[in-house]
């Protein structure tokens, strides 16, 4: 396929009948294992470094995937490095540590970086690997761990045509629904305003719970008319739906630290524009006082919790 002008094409593959590119992933957990499956399973030549878990990468070598011990040892067995990783310095620590992507990436290799980073992280990558001749692409994903198993992400991808031509093929082995965001770094830029407001509505509903228990009208009651009108969402009901079902709080399966991780980057975004956000700093402080109170390692749905400690009112049904 064609790739933009100054950019070599991509190393053929090892098998010279092969059709299709060889992907390196590193952070093969939660989402990371769902993606990695989905490309072995339909047949890209796959290799895996750990970055946390043991087990995922066990699992992805019995399914044929190939292990590499170091980040460098993927730029050299790849044409395209996808990462899964937390957030900014685990993006540049994969790429620039020691034995990173870059001091071992040949021109023409793909970087996809999947993990929710910052955009001005974005921009110093994609231009300290364009230097080297390599493509660095913003998609980052939706949904969860169970769709990541399925293959039914969610992603937004920051690209040129040619490159998301090229990634499509690839991106729809473990992607539902994939959006081509505009340019490169419009798909973190996309990414993050999408969690603003996901956020914003989580926060907002573990507030107004919080004081429906504290007047004392019922909360089913509340969920009821909600429920019925255009203020539902699918985020409410795994929030509040789930909480009514037995005090269930796992419904979204998104840590809270980080959400605040994901709203501080977004906050930081919006003030390197010069543009107000008064509601985002308000949710970002929100999310930070839940990990304050010791709930960073659970998911969305305990700023409920949260506003229990905060409020000394009971919401949750135990």
């Amino acid at each position: 396929m064609r790739v933009p002008r100054g950019f070599p094409p991509r190393h053929p593959p090892e098998d010279p009948l092969s059709t299709k590119q060889r992907i390196g992933i590193v952070g093969a957990g939660l989402m990371g294992h769902g993606i990695a499956k989905n490309l072995v399973e339909k047949g890209f030549p796959l290799v895996v470094r750990a970055h946390r878990n043991r087990a995922p990468i066990d699992d992805l070598v019995k399914r044929g995937a190939k292990e590499v011990p170091t980040n460098a040892d993927l730029a050299r067995n790849a044409d395209i490095v996808i990462l899964c990783v937390t957030g900014a310095p685990q993006v540049e620590e994969v790429i620039f540590g020691p034995e990173g992507v870059a001091g071992a990436a040949q021109p023409g290799l793909i970087v996809v970086d999947t993990s929710t980073s910052e955009p001005a992280t974005t921009t110093r990558m994609r231009e300290a690997l364009a230097a080297r001749e390599v493509r660095f692409v913003d998609a980052p994903l939706a949904r969860t761990p169970v769709e990541a198993e399925q293959g039914r992400l969610n992603t937004m991808v920051g690209a040129d045509d040619a490159t998301f031509a090229e990634l499509k093929p690839v991106l729809a082995a473990y992607c539902e629904n994939i959006v081509h965001a505009g340019p490169p770094g419009h798909g973190i830029v996309l990414k993050l305003i999408n969690n603003f407001i996901a956020q914003a509505i989580c926060t907002a509903t573990a507030e107004g719970v919080a004081a429906a228990a504290k007047s004392g009208l019922s909360i089913r009651k509340l969920h009821e008319v909600i429920s019925a009108g255009a203020v539902n969402s699918g985020l409410f009901q795994m929030l509040v739906g789930r909480m009514l079902e037995g005090g269930d709080l796992t419904g979204l399966r998104f840590t809270l630290s980080n959400a605040a991780k994901d709203l501080r980057y977004y906050t930081h975004f919006t003030e390197s524009m010069m543009l107000p956000s008064v509601v985002g700093e308000a949710v970002h402080q929100s999310l930070v006082t839940a990990n304050a109170l010791g709930f960073g390692d659970r998911y969305v749905a305990s700023l409920i919790e949260a506003q229990e400690r905060i409020g000394n009112v009971k919401i949750v049904p135990r």
